[in-house]
């Protein structure tokens, strides 16, 4: 296969800095999630999705394990752009000892990192993650007891435009020249097409929904993805609980707000054996009765982990706002998020990290 040879030797830097190293807290970190995770599986998983590189003609490529583990570095640290990736690379000796790349060997150019990710399909990430959170479960720890399954709106990237706008855009994009710039070349940069408008709590917003599952005993993120925000909440539950089996045990339970109600979803959870764990609410005939309102409560103690999971990625990923103006792209970003989120959780349970 035409990857790039990384060779690996001692430098006198090298030697420098393994006297230093007991010091050194990133470096620390980032050896600790090595003993965290079996980077093997995970490679081959990247390698049966990823064509770049396997054809022998043409500029030898950059092996994908090192670019991905890039793009978990700039989650972990929490890297706001793929320039300032590339620079802290280059100079952070924690970072090059991670990528196992000699201080003499300069990081990947950054638009390396937007092209490997835009390269990466929904299908491999779901795979990939799936293959860490199996690790997970082979070493004892639970991943699957129950989910908790829950929506955030998210701000678009781009500035808010009119529904009838987008439909313009969307109409000009679909035409030979709507995909080139002034200069007859393809647009570097495309209008975010995929954003739409929602109100909730009569509050307008503009923008994106993530749809995610966590399980309620560890709190690791089982499944994740993205919808225009004007889509219901409700018929994400099924994708959300199918792409949270990551394992042959079941899933015992599912629980979710009273934004997910109604017959297709309780059938879809008693066809698959699966606890009805979704919260009851009034309608228009009927008012909830006290025991539905005591098992409402009784379900609220385990939604917050979803929650926590929502305000730790706003906190330290700007979780509440896009990165990009495509979907998928932004997909990609939250599942990059989903395998930083669980090595670092898994990490500290299985007391390889601090707490």
């Amino acid at each position: 296969m035409a990857y790039k040879k990384i060779e690996q030797y001692l430098s006198f830097a090298d030697i420098a800095i393994q006297k230093n190293a007991d010091k050194n807290r990133s470096l620390l970190f980032l050896r600790q999630i090595d003993k965290t995770i079996d980077w093997e599986p995970v490679d081959k998983m990247i390698m049966k999705f990823y064509m770049t590189g396997k054809s022998s003609e043409g500029e030898k490529a950059y092996p994908p394990l090192l670019l991905f583990k890039c793009l978990l570095l700039q989650k972990w640290f929490q890297i706001k752009s793929d320039p300032e990736l590339e620079s802290q690379i280059n100079d952070r000796i924690s970072f090059k000892s991670f990528l196992n790349l000699p201080m003499e060997y300069p990081s990947p150019d950054h638009s390396t990192f937007s092209r490997f990710r835009g390269r990466l399909s929904k299908e491999a990430m779901i795979e990939i993650n799936s293959v860490l959170l199996k690790q997970f479960h082979d070493q004892g720890l639970s991943i699957n007891e129950g989910v908790a399954v829950d929506a955030r709106l998210i701000e678009s990237v781009n500035r808010p435009i009119s529904n009838k706008k987008i439909d313009d855009f969307k109409q000009k994009f679909e035409t030979p020249e709507g995909k080139l710039d002034k200069n007859g070349n393809p647009k570097k940069y495309s209008r975010d097409l995929d954003s739409n408008w929602v109100i909730k709590n009569d509050i307008p917003h503009y923008g994106l929904k993530e749809h995610a599952s966590v399980d309620t005993v560890n709190g690791f993120i089982l499944s994740t993805t993205l919808s225009p925000a004007s889509h219901n909440d409700s018929i994400y539950l099924p994708y959300a609980v199918t792409y949270s089996m990551h394992t042959k045990n079941k899933i015992k339970i599912a629980y979710a707000d009273k934004g997910y109600p109604g017959a297709p979803n309780r059938n879809f959870l008693a066809l698959n054996k699966i606890k009805d764990g979704i919260m009851r609410k009034d309608t228009v005939n009927t008012k909830l009765t006290d025991f539905e309102i005591q098992r409402n409560k009784a379900i609220s103690k385990y939604r917050y982990i979803v929650e926590q999971y929502f305000g730790i990625s706003h906190k330290y990923d700007q979780g509440k706002r896009a990165r990009f103006p495509k979907i998928m792209k932004n997909i990609i970003d939250v599942m990059f998020r989903q395998f930083a989120f669980n090595s670092r959780k898994g990490g500290k349970l299985l007391e390889y990290l601090p707490v």
